[in-house]
């Protein structure tokens, strides 16, 4: 799929995640709208994937470690074919399957539970490692938050995926510049992450994680190290009244709000 086919496609999933946030009365829709285009660059161009077969061994793994914004994932997976579209309509309902975290023993296409922050990248760079032991050719991604990436077992991780020569294995850290309750600069601001992963024997890229057409040639770039995307987002991208506020972390939009949401999102489709 080219740039304008993706970026009709990531419209679409954000506006079912905005009516979907809006019915459940729940969800983590800033980082949810800011992840959206990485996630559909990857489920509908780069990931070698088959919906109906989601446990082919030759598939190629994503991890969101970022679990919170699971909702973003299920769609995008109903989208793309893993199970149906109106399930979604089940989300964080009694008995659903979707669940406010992503759980792969219950919905096809997710490899494996997250949510802990910091447990998504030691998980992948095994997934990656596994990989090299077998002479298996999947790649594995894995998709971090900014102010996740504080936690100390990501950095444990980077070391050992630069010991191994993980070049299988691709990180994208979604730099949207806030996390829950505040801006990351007002926390523990460890940015700019591109000077430190390069420091560990990373191979960086610095993109426009909103714009297609800088999100998909990154995602197919190969190196002879392990890969680092950071991808600069805005939380809430798409809506004008959420963007770049740090209140819509988890905050649900009332009715005016979610109207004007829903009109903004049409546009163009």
């Amino acid at each position: 799929m080219q740039p304008d086919d993706l970026n009709r496609i990531a419209k679409q999933i954000r506006l079912r995640d905005l009516q979907a946030v809006f019915e459940a009365g729940a969800g983590h829709i800033g980082g949810e709208m800011s992840s959206i285009d990485v996630l559909t660059a990857l489920y509908f161009r780069v990931l070698r994937i088959w919906p109906d077969q989601p446990k082919h061994p030759e598939r190629d793994r994503f991890v969101l470690s970022k679990g919170h914004v699971a909702l973003a994932f299920y769609v995008t997976l109903a989208k793309r074919g893993f199970f149906p579209e109106d399930e979604i309509s089940t989300f964080l309902k009694p008995l659903s399957r979707l669940n406010g975290h992503p759980n792969c023993n219950k919905v096809p296409g997710v490899e494996t539970n997250t949510g802990p922050l910091g447990h998504g990248l030691p998980v992948a760079v095994g997934m990656a490692k596994a990989a090299k032991i077998r002479g298996a050719g999947y790649h594995t991604y894995v998709m971090t938050g900014d102010g996740e990436m504080q936690e100390g077992s990501n950095w444990e991780a980077i070391s050992s995926a630069a010991q191994f020569g993980l070049n299988n294995l691709t990180l994208i850290i979604d730099h949207n510049r806030f996390q829950q309750g505040a801006a990351l600069k007002d926390t523990n601001n460890l940015a700019p992450f591109g000077s430190k992963l390069a420091s560990f024997g990373w191979d960086v890229t610095e993109i426009n994680g909103n714009d297609m057409s800088e999100i998909v040639p990154a995602l197919e770039k190969r190196t002879a190290a392990p890969h680092c995307i950071v991808a600069h987002t805005n939380k809430g991208q798409g809506i004008s009244f959420m963007q770049d506020t740090v209140d819509w972390h988890h905050k649900v939009p009332n009715a005016e709000q979610y109207k004007i949401a829903v009109a903004e999102l049409s546009e163009t489709l």
